[in-house]
């Protein structure tokens, strides 16, 4: 089993596609789950995701799992035989380890029969513009919608064996930030006649770095940081317009409403003090990850009666994960797996330990058998 996930993860490694655009992937996926016996299978297509129903022999209640499917716009420099041949692309997220590990599970309760349902979900554009939430609103889901939710992410700085997990708040409140400066460009030797968006695009950078400081509780964290900022042609020509890029990450949805009403006023200010246009997108907004703490303290116990798993109780991280929406109507958890990997998640090098397939997938298979009843054969 071990060496079969290991080969469908390289070679969904291979075709990383991004957002809404995951057609070869959800075709391999689906020719997988054919291939797999169809008495107690069904799966509906979404988009460019799946949903996939495994039927108990007497639910009590459905369990579900979600997969996300999606790679990011990196290009990739592992130099692995099986690495991306989607020039600009790369599964630098570990979203072919996740889709490998769901298969996995689904086709243990496949052969193997339990009294309740599951509902796995292959979810397209995790990395944006958010596929979780719309998922979450379909018409399928509705009809096969779980009563309890799980999840996992591969974690680099962990290594193989290793479950991270925590009660409550797990991933933060994040939102992307791109800001359009528009004023009137001209000759550089005529500044009066022009209205400089370089300089009001720097005044605004370093105005919103004082939001995190003087506005957001001390006792509560938040980040506002512009990773990108463009403008202007020539060395001669006064920019007529600018762009930030950006994000904001915070640990309540409070602050996040906060930090967004700050952006505004100082931008309000921006327009008066610079004569010119401003226009503010929020693009992708993820809500928190939140685990319940019923449902995590069962996965706890499960795992500290698990020899074969080193536990760790984690702090919350500024990452987000647009699995939040989930956990916010449907209770359930998500957890970190060691992966092993001296490069981080969205770096072009990352390049998990591929023992971590089978250690998770026997987990959760065991882990979901505990809180279901086993059908005899």
């Amino acid at each position: 089993m071990k060496d079969q996930y290991i080969k469908i993860r390289r070679e969904l490694h291979k075709i990383p596609e991004l957002g809404y655009q995951e057609y070869k992937t959800q075709a391999y996926l689906l020719q997988y789950l054919e291939s797999l016996p169809q008495e107690r299978l069904e799966i509906r297509k979404w988009k460019t995701g799946l949903f996939v129903k495994v039927k108990g022999t007497n639910p009590s209640k459905t369990i579900g799992y979600r997969a996300d499917i999606d790679g990011l716009p990196i290009t990739e420099e592992t130099s692995l035989e099986y690495q991306s041949t989607h020039e600009g692309n790369m599964h630098a997220c570990g979203h072919d380890f996740h889709m490998s590990i769901a298969l996995g599970v689904l086709t243990h309760f496949v052969h193997n029969k339990v009294e309740d349902h599951f509902v796995f979900i292959f979810q397209p554009a995790e990395e944006g513009p958010g596929g979780a939430k719309p998922m979450l609103e379909s018409d399928i889901m509705q009809e096969w919608k779980p009563d309890v939710f799980f999840a996992l992410h591969i974690a680099p700085e962990y290594e193989v064996g290793t479950v991270a997990v925590k009660e409550g708040l797990l991933f933060a409140n994040t939102s992307e930030l791109f800001i359009d400066l528009k004023g009137k460009g001209g000759h550089a030797a005529y500044p009066h006649h022009t209205k400089d968006m370089i300089l009001a695009a720097s005044t605004l950078v370093m105005q919103l770095q004082s939001i995190v400081s003087r506005n957001v509780d001390p006792l509560d964290s938040a980040v506002v940081t512009i990773g990108k900022m463009q403008g202007g042609t020539v060395q001669n020509i006064i920019a007529e317009r600018a762009r930030l890029e950006g994000t904001i990450r915070t640990l309540s949805a409070e602050s996040m409403l906060l930090v967004k009403k700050r952006i505004e006023a100082i931008v309000d200010s921006i327009k008066i003090g610079y004569d010119c246009d401003v226009f503010i997108d929020y693009g992708s907004n993820y809500y928190q990850v939140y685990n319940d703490e019923k449902w995590t303290r069962n996965f706890i116990q499960f795992l500290q009666s698990n020899g074969n798993t080193n536990l760790v109780i984690c702090k919350e991280a500024m990452t987000g994960e647009d699995f939040g929406y989930i956990l916010d109507e449907i209770p359930g958890f998500m957890f970190w797996l060691g992966v092993g990997s001296p490069y981080g998640l969205h770096h072009s090098m990352l390049n998990p330990n591929e023992n971590a397939i089978d250690f998770a997938i026997n987990l959760l298979s065991d882990y979901f058998t505990s809180i279901t009843a086993p059908t005899e054969q």
